[in-house]
């Protein structure tokens, strides 16, 4: 239980208190006696019954709703007082009851006014805490009313428009008039577009188009809480779905973010004298209270809400709780914001009943504070503000953490007060910088034309310049920073997005100064960057089934194209994630090599999926057949790179002459030649969302003149009968990434029965040494740290190992390092082999990102690259590799030695 929440006592004993603290629960009881009787017998249950029949006898609806709702004030303060009444059961109930009383007025309104009409074409929104069903003992209610022209009923020579005057001003009349009864809710209409000039209800469209295209920041956050609350539902629903997108946007402007912000620190300038805690201190806006808790949980769920639908959550606790599931908050600071809000609350709550009033600061004198602590059940003020104190401060330096802003000053304009502001931020070669700066000012850059995005730009470009400044080449990161931003067509978001977090800025200078393949993609999709805000982007990726899950998730009307560019999308996400791991140092690039194969498997899985679900709708289905997908190559290994395409073969199970069941029947071969050029676009045609993976389907039967797709049969006998030794190598690393289990576990073990078969070694040795040769003449390396192509680097490596398997059998596995061990545990390989391969390819996949064309990279990238490989220095990597690949050239001689010609040829 929360300390400080009232402990479960008798009814009389809070009756006792509210009658010697609060007036306006005094009354109530004097005024409501029957009321007041089962309450004092302690029968809660029986009070609730009263409060639903206590609107019998009322001449009027306006009279039935303050009768009902003065006796439900009163049973839930008692209630609360007794601890017999959490928060959620007073606040739930009240928001419940405002829903009622508005539909009950709103169908009075029309029942006087049009009583042959249908009650539809005028909708309430709720917005705030009624929106979010966390309505506070005397709160108003802050709602948006619309209509439709062509559904709102008239009368005479009534427009549409003033029959929703009329409508909206009677029923803020009906809930918010006081009179003899009293009133049922305050109506606060002010969170309507425009509110000192826009009528009281908005037509449709026009509301639609201004929260779609002029909405402020504010409005953008309020509507988290909002729900349909009475009138036209379908009006109503349709309303909060069509501009869902600008609630919940998947690219998040943190302009917006940092203006939520910002409102806060108003707020507490505006209310300084409620800051101060103590006596009068505002529970509500002051520093550490109940709206830095709301604005803490929404502007986490604005960050992250967009791409998370499980985080739109109205309610504030509810909303924190699942922030920290999805561990997009520390769970210790949810736990804090959370006890805290509802201990402010509680305490609220007590303030409001002393006498109806919306109010929200403690007393400022110590009678005061004495009442408020006896109603609560503390013996004086003293302690009820003992009982806040700590979680005010936690609460307040938590959100102090969240708002804190940058002082960095902007640049100065003029050449030399800009190189001295340089020079003091650590530049050391500051004419390319100040020229740079200067080319960024001049307005001819197409991203920094409009007055928003350089506002954007000068308030970030300070701290840029210093994450630059501080990078390992800075004049080469300032050379990528100045591509990048001649690319984005605009410079706003993204600038925002690095001032709202430092550690991106930092991470960006990295990725500028040793990256240029992710800067490159950066440059065409900066959305890319703000995968990073979350956490969990530097964790490896998890399995290839709950990534297809999370690949495979579908937006409400998406079709298959739209699908298409999502997965591009996601899958752009994890890979550009993966390379920032990789600069970052987070994993071993083994272990990123592998999560590039999951990602891109995941894909093979989902895009496979759709696509013949798509395809099945025109051409039906071959009964007793299906789709295979057999990965080769790296894929097939499980070791991607950021690089590297997907080596891939189509088969199919079944009878090749049988024929689909669609509208448009096909027969077998054609059917699934026709779905695996369908599966090949999908994974690879560019779209919207840009490119995915270069697709190679060559190493098929007969290569690119043989059919796309053809059957297991003859598949199994053109490997049997017809197949070259290299295409056996290349079956090494086969693995089914697509069909059903029982199908893909045939393929597997029919494959392996394949390469089993007895083979002559020296013709194999041969075949093995005339293959790379071939390579060596045609493909040469590229540069001298080609650690594929070099004399004894992988690709060497590769031939020795699947030299091996196909001369004993043995160590049959796709993944390069299983085979590498089960062969050096059998003796037919020296163990050293293993640590070779390890460090050549932790190399080659630091070097796909870092230096892709094998050069030898900057001096300011070698220790990054050294660290990637797992080595102390650059000068330990290079030995490193040279030892690899002379272990590699003589397992190559020991193995696969030169015939005596070839010796005799060269010394001629």
């Amino acid at each position: 239980m929360i300390q400080g929440l009232p402990k479960p006592t008798s009814l009389q004993d809070a009756i006792k208190r509210a009658q010697n603290n609060a007036p306006y629960l005094a009354m109530a009881m004097e005024i409501q006696p029957e009321l007041k009787a089962l309450l004092l017998g302690e029968d809660l249950s029986a009070a609730f019954a009263f409060v639903k029949d206590a609107g019998l006898g009322a001449e009027t609806v306006r009279q039935k709703l303050r009768w009902e709702k003065r006796a439900l004030a009163l049973t839930l303060a008692v209630g609360d007082l007794a601890g017999q009444l959490s928060l959620t059961d007073v606040i739930t109930q009240l928001s419940d009851f405002a829903d009622r009383a508005l539909e009950e007025a709103l169908a009075d309104i029309y029942a006087t006014r049009y009583p042959d009409a249908d009650p539809s074409g005028f909708a309430v929104i709720g917005l705030g805490k009624h929106g979010s069903r966390e309505l506070n003992y005397s709160s108003d209610i802050d709602p948006i009313f619309l209509y439709d022209p062509d559904k709102i009923p008239t009368r005479g020579r009534e427009e549409p428009s003033d029959s929703s005057r009329r409508i909206g001003q009677q029923l803020v009349d009906a809930l918010n008039a006081r009179d003899a009864d009293g009133y049922v809710f305050r109506v606060d209409m002010r969170l309507r577009p425009s509110p000192e000039v826009s009528p009281v209800a908005l037509p449709i469209d026009a509301a639609i188009s201004y929260y779609e295209s002029s909405a402020l920041a504010w409005e953008q956050a309020a509507f988290i809480r909002s729900r349909f609350a009475a009138g036209d539902a379908e009006l109503g629903r349709y309303f909060l779905e069509t501009i869902n997108p600008f609630i919940w946007r998947r690219s998040l402007d943190y302009g917006a973010i940092r203006n939520i912000g910002a409102v806060s620190v108003q707020i507490r300038d505006h209310y300084a004298a409620g800051q101060k805690f103590g006596p009068g201190y505002d529970l509500k806006r002051g520093r550490g209270g109940i709206r830095e808790a709301e604005f803490y949980a929404q502007m986490h769920q604005l960050i992250y809400g967009g791409r998370e639908p499980a985080l739109r959550v109205p309610a504030t606790r509810d909303a924190l709780r699942e922030l920290a599931d999805a561990g997009r908050i520390n769970a210790g600071y949810a736990k804090t914001l959370a006890e805290s809000y509802e201990l402010y609350r509680v305490i609220e709550h007590r303030l409001q009943m002393i006498n109806d009033q919306q109010t929200h600061s403690l007393p400022d004198d110590s009678a005061g504070m004495d009442r408020v602590a006896r109603l609560h059940g503390l013996n004086q003020g003293t302690g009820l503000l003992d009982l806040i104190k700590t979680p005010v401060e936690s609460l307040g330096v938590i959100y102090d953490e969240l708002i804190a802003s940058d002082d960095s000053s902007a640049l100065p304009k003029s050449d030399q007060a800009l190189e001295a502001a340089l020079e003091s931020r650590g530049v050391t070669h500051t004419g390319i910088f100040v020229e740079k700066i200067k080319r960024w000012r001049s307005g001819k850059v197409t991203a920094l034309r409009s007055t928003a995005a350089v506002e954007s730009f000068e308030a970030v470009l300070p701290d840029m310049i210093e994450a630059i400044a501080g990078a390992p080449d800075p004049q080469q990161a300032l050379t990528r920073l100045d591509g990048l931003i001649d690319k984005l067509p605009t410079a706003i978001n993204f600038f925002r997005m690095l001032e709202a977090r430092p550690a991106l800025r930092e991470m960006l200078g990295r990725i500028l100064s040793h990256a240029p393949v992710l800067a490159d993609e950066l440059a065409r999709r900066t959305e890319l960057f703000e995968g990073l805000i979350d956490a969990t982007a530097l964790d490896l990726p998890p399995c290839v089934e709950e990534l297809a899950v999370q690949f495979a998730r579908r937006e409400d009307g998406d079709d298959y194209q739209m699908l298409l560019d999502r997965v591009r999308a996601r899958v752009g996400e994890k890979r550009f994630a993966l390379g920032t791991q990789l600069i970052e140092s987070r994993h071993d690039p083994l272990a990123i090599a592998a999560g590039y194969a999951r990602v891109a498997e995941a894909a093979i899985q989902v895009l496979t999926d759709a696509t013949i679900s798509e395809f099945e709708t025109v051409h039906g289905k071959v009964a007793g057949s299906e789709i295979l997908i057999l990965a080769l190559g790296r894929l097939g290994g499980e070791a991607l790179t950021h690089a590297s395409d997907l080596d891939l073969i189509f088969l199919f199970t079944g009878d090749h002459s049988a024929e689909s069941d669609g509208r448009r029947p096909l027969g077998g071969t054609q059917y699934f030649n026709r779905l695996a050029q369908r599966i090949v676009a999908a994974l690879s045609v560019p779209t919207a969302a840009g490119p995915l993976y270069e697709v190679d389907t060559r190493l098929r039967p007969s290569g690119a003149q043989g059919p796309m797709a053809v059957t297991l049969e003859s598949f199994y006998k053109y490997q049997n009968e017809s197949a070259w030794t290299w295409e056996h190598m290349a079956l090494t690393r086969a693995r089914p990434v697509y069909g059903s289990v029982k199908a893909r576990d045939q393929l597997q073990s029919q494959i392996k029965t394949i390469l089993q078969k007895e083979k002559e070694p020296e013709i194999l040795r041969k075949a093995v040494r005339k293959m790379r040769l071939d390579i060596v003449e045609h493909k040469p390396p590229k540069g001298p740290l080609d650690t594929k192509l070099m004399e004894g680097g992988l690709v060497d490596w590769e031939f020795i190992i699947h030299f091996l398997q196909l001369k004993t059998g043995d160590a049959l596995y796709p993944q390069l390092d299983k085979a590498a061990l089960g062969l050096a545990a059998a003796g037919h390989l020296n163990e050293n082999m293993v640590a070779a391969h390890e460090l050549m390819s932790r190399l080659l996949v630091a070097l796909r990102l870092m230096s892709p064309t094998c050069d030898y990279p900057a001096e300011t990238s070698r220790e990054l690259i050294a660290k990637a490989a797992g080595q102390e220095s650059w000068d330990a990597l290079l030995s490193g590799y040279d030892v690899a690949r002379q272990c590699v050239i003589d397992e190559w001689n020991r193995h696969l030695r030169p015939d005596p010609d070839e010796i005799l040829g060269d010394i001629i």
